[in-house]
This record gives structure tokens, C-alpha cells and sequence, in this order.
């Protein structure tokens, strides 16, 4: 689109109507081209930071991705350059903040049945590798000494450190606080003391990660120092606010591993982790490992961390019960609350089954979505519930909602379905796998067109990419009772010796209890004139 030269001011004018119609227009196609053209060709960079960002949080709020989401961080993120230049760090440290808040928003993520990271992570990450406020905070601020080697004369000292999420950490802590040479504590950041006012506010962080901030630093340093002085090696779980915190402070001789999971990738806490003090980072699965090492341009340059695939800890042994006679056609879908799963799919393969055969069932387990999480959830739960409702009236779906006892609410589903536009692992889907159920595994969007995805993770009789294959898939299974009986026996085989704390307790072992030469202490260490 050609314009002639306006002022600035008539350029505002013309990107506060695109803001407007984009704030009441579902496919605001031509109020986005004028944000295009005229948003960019405003000259002061506060102004244009503060019009693009305002349109695109005019998208997000009515649930969807804007399309300069990626400009509009950008145009932030200089304004906190241009702060940092002029050695105003708090106003940078504010800035970038913002920035970070707008890119890594949960509607064009989380709530969405795609992500312009998961589509082109490089891209939407360049902005960030360009900002010479996030390239200092890049900056490798080191440690004062390496990791030391596992102690010999008395038992390890394991620090598990958490933000209020500790639920993939019980099997773990069970193996070591019955282990005779390990000795384990627990912090959740978000609720000690010490460190609960502190593990929180990124502006703070990103402030003291560029040098300013010095007197939160000195406090961080007295709520960690204790915690990393009794510790030989801290396993942080979940790669989020708690790992940032940490990383603020020296770690000594104190070993550091950070576990990333899903959700995080997604999220700019792993932007805020001082990657220099990390030694180890553990993925629960290649792709995840892939998508983090596009976008995290720390974990790709000398001196980076450590790099590991660990699966989920998981007793499944307890899974395999006798399945009740309703489950041979009983579909079931474990965790239906996030818009990541996409019941929807589960639904559609549902009613292709039922034009075939009317046994067919879908069991819905766990928490429902929370249409007040955000606008995109909201829509996306109006079109579910619009979808459910004729389906529940038909006897066809059972609503369960969260559970205690996986396995018993198991022995009602024969076959289990993995729905979702993106997983990090899928434990309900691996469970059901173990209790004898068939798995049908849509082939995950986010990560289907990259070499690793569920086509990698899982075999490849259980991955399809459609609706139609899934239920093809299905009725093939279920040809008849001796079919799906040995189906979902061997699905049961399959998970059990592939991904059982049996088999994936001893990686753990290697990883925390004794350093191989795959585990090396590759931190660089400072001098002290540093």
C-alpha cells in the first residue's frame, strides 16, 4: 500500500482507527493493512511502540493472534534498547519486560490452535536475539568455581527445587529419599520465607540480570546462599520463574540441572535463565529439546549447558487392570481442560465412529476448560460445548471430572486418544497405553512438519493425522474382541518397558548421583578481577 508522506500525527490517527476496527472486526483484513503501513512509518519509536502494541492487545483480547505480534514486540523491545543505551536500566529493564509480556502472550500460544513460535521459531525469536537489552542479559555472568565432583565421604546432598508446581517430582523424590547415600530437601520458591517475596517480578530480574537491581540482588543472595551451601547438586523443576530466580545468584561449586517440560518453551521465563550458572538442562522429549534450541539462542553457544532427554518419571505398573466390558468401544481422552488438547478432534472422530457403529462412547476425564482464563479459551469452549451438547443428549459422551485414581476410571476405556495441537510427552496418553487401552495419536500440528514430533516419540501404527484415520485406525483395531485385546496388550508392553520408572530411574541416577563423560562440569569459571 502506497501513502504519501504523512506526519506522525496523521499516522496515528490512521493506526488508532486500524486499532479500533481490529477491536470489533473478526478478520479486520484491511484496518491490519493500514496498522501495517502506517503503525511502521511513525518516526518517534514511543509512539509507534505504544500504537502497535495497543493494536495487537486489541487482537489478543478478543482471542486472537494478531498479526504483527512480532513487530509489535519488537517496536517495544527498541525502546528498552534506546534506555540501556542511554544507561537508564530500570526503564529498559521495564521495557523489555513489557516486550516479553506481549510476545510470549498465553492467547497467541497457549490458547491457540497454532503459535507463530511453533511455526517459525528463528523468526519469531529474532527480535530478541537482535535487543541489545536481552543480549546483555544473555550475557554470561559465570560462576566462581565449577561444579565439584559427588562427594565421597558422606552421602549427596540433593536440593529439588520447585514454583508451586511440584507434580512430576514424587516418584523422583520417593527414589532418593530411600537411597542410603542421598540426603534430599525440597524448596518451593513461591511459599519459603526467604524467598517468596523475591522469586517473583520480572522486571526485577531482567534489571538485575543487566547490572542494575543491586540491592535485590544482595537479597536474593541471602535467601539462596543457605539452600546452595548445603546442596552438592539443586534439580530445578520446571524451567520458569524459580529457575531465573536461582540463576541470579553465584551457585559455587553447587552442581545446577533445570528440567523444561511443555508450557514453558512457550513462556519468556527461559529467556530470563542465566544459562552460564546452569550445568545440565533436561528435556522430557527430542522435540521439545529442538524447538527450545531454535528459539534459546543461549543453549547453542560455547560454554552452554549440558543438553539431555530424560522421559517423565511414572510408576506404570499399576495401570494394567481388567478392562470392563463396555471398554472395547469406549474412547477415552484424559485432560480436556486446555485448548492445547483439542477436544473438538476427539469429538469428530467420535461422530465418524457412531456413522459406523452406534457402541461407540467417548469418556472425558478431568478438570473442564475455565472459559475466564482467557478470550481465546472462551471462544474455543463455546464451540466445544456447542459440539458436546448433542452427543451428551445422545448418550454418547461421559463428562468425568478430575480423579484420584487414573487406573480404576482406565479399566472403562479401551482405546486411548492423544487429540492435541502440542505435548511436551503426553502422560495420559501413556498411561492409558499401559493400562491395555489402543492408543490413537493425532500427529501433534505444532510438530508435524519437523523431524521430531508424536511420528518420533511414539511407533507408527499409533500416529495418524486425521480424524477419518484415527477412526480408521480404530475400527481396524476393533475388528473384533481378540484384535483389540492384542492391541492394546502390546500397547501395554510397549509402555511399560519403554517408559516405566523402572527403566527411567537409573537415567536419573546417571544424570544426578554419578557424572559420566557424558555429563561433564563445563561451566566456565570467572576470575576474580571478574
Amino acid at each position: 500500500m502506497l501513502t504519501p508522506r504523512l506526519s506522525d500525527e496523521r499516522l496515528v490517527g490512521l493506526a488508532r482507527w486500524a486499532t479500533d476496527r481490529m477491536a470489533r472486526v473478526k478478520n479486520p483484513v484491511l484496518a491490519e493493512r493500514v496498522l501495517g503501513v502506517a503503525g511502521h512509518r511513525i518516526q518517534d519509536s514511543r509512539t509507534r511502540a505504544d500504537v502497535l502494541a495497543d493494536a495487537a492487545e486489541a487482537r489478543l483480547a478478543l482471542g486472537y493472534i494478531p498479526r504483527h505480534l512480532t513487530q509489535a514486540y519488537a517496536a517495544e523491545l527498541a525502546c528498552a534498547d534506546e534506555h540501556h543505551k542511554a544507561g537508564r536500566r530500570s526503564a529498559a529493564a521495564a521495557s523489555a519486560a513489557k516486550a516479553l509480556i506481549l510476545a510470549f502472550h498465553r492467547v497467541a500460544h497457549l490458547d491457540s490452535l497454532a503459535s507463530p513460535l511453533a511455526t517459525d521459531p528463528a523468526r519469531f525469536t529474532a527480535p530478541l536475539r537482535r535487543s541489545r537489552v536481552l543480549r546483555a542479559l544473555r550475557a554470561p555472568r559465570g560462576r566462581s568455581a565449577p561444579a565439584a565432583a559427588p562427594p565421597t565421604d558422606r552421602p549427596l546432598r540433593l536440593l529439588f527445587v520447585h514454583s508451586a508446581n511440584a507434580n512430576f517430582l514424587p516418584p523422583i523424590l520417593d527414589r532418593y529419599r530411600a537411597h542410603p547415600d542421598v540426603e534430599v530437601r525440597v524448596m518451593n520458591t513461591a511459599d519459603t520465607p526467604a524467598t517468596a517475596p523475591l522469586a517473583k517480578g520480572m522486571g526485577r530480574m531482567i534489571g538485575c540480570g543487566i547490572g542494575g537491581g543491586r540491592d535485590y540482588a544482595a537479597q536474593a543472595e541471602t535467601a539462596l546462599r543457605p539452600h546452595l551451601d548445603w546442596a552438592d547438586v539443586v534439580f530445578v523443576d520446571w524451567c520458569t520463574a524459580a529457575a531465573a530466580f536461582l540463576t541470579l545468584v553465584d551457585p559455587g561449586t553447587t552442581r545446577v540441572v533445570v528440567r523444561l517440560h511443555s508450557f514453558e518453551a512457550f513462556s519468556y521465563w527461559p529467556h530470563l535463565v542465566d544459562f552460564s550458572r546452569v550445568d545440565d538442562v533436561v528435556f522430557v522429549s527430542e522435540h521439545l529439546r529442538d524447538l527450545a534450541l531454535a528459539s534459546l539462542p543461549r543453549l547453542r553457544e560455547p560454554g552452554a549447558p549440558a543438553v539431555h532427554v530424560i522421559d517423565n518419571a511414572v510408576d506404570l505398573t499399576r495401570f494394567p487392570l481388567p478392562k470392563k466390558p463396555e471398554a472395547r468401544f469406549t474412547l477415552g481422552l484424559v485432560g480436556a481442560g486446555q485448548v492445547a488438547k483439542d477436544p473438538r478432534w476427539a469429538l469428530e472422530v467420535l461422530r465418524l465412529l457412531r456413522q459406523k457403529d452406534k457402541r461407540y462412547r467417548l469418556h472425558l476425564i478431568g478438570s473442564p476448560m475455565n472459559p475466564a482464563d482467557s478470550p481465546a479459551l472462551a471462544r474455543y469452549h463455546e464451540a466445544f460445548t456447542s459440539d458436546l451438547a448433542p452427543l451428551v443428549s445422545a448418550g454418547a459422551v461421559q463428562v468425568t471430572g478430575q480423579t484420584d485414581d487414573v487406573p480404576a476410571a482406565l479399566t472403562e476405556v479401551g482405546l486411548i486418544l492423544s487429540t492435541s495441537v502440542r505435548e511436551s510427552w503426553h502422560l495420559g496418553l501413556i498411561e492409558g497405553a499401559a493400562s491395555g487401552a489402543v492408543p490413537v495419536v493425532r500427529d501433534w500440528p505444532f510438530f508435524a512438519d519437523k523431524p521430531r514430533g508424536a511420528h518420533s516419540l511414539f511407533p507408527g501404527s499409533w500416529v495418524v493425522s486425521s480424524p477419518a484415520e484415527a477412526a480408521e485406525r480404530i475400527l481396524a483395531v476393533n475388528e473384533s474382541a481378540e484384535s483389540w485385546l492384542k492391541a492394546g496388550h502390546e500397547a501395554s508392553e510397549q509402555a511399560i518397558s519403554t517408559w516405566d520408572w523402572q527403566t527411567v530411574g537409573p537415567h536419573f541416577d546417571r544424570l544426578l548421583i554419578t557424572r559420566s563423560a557424558a555429563i561433564p562440569a563445563q561451566r566456565a569459571v570467572r576470575t576474580t578481577a571478574e
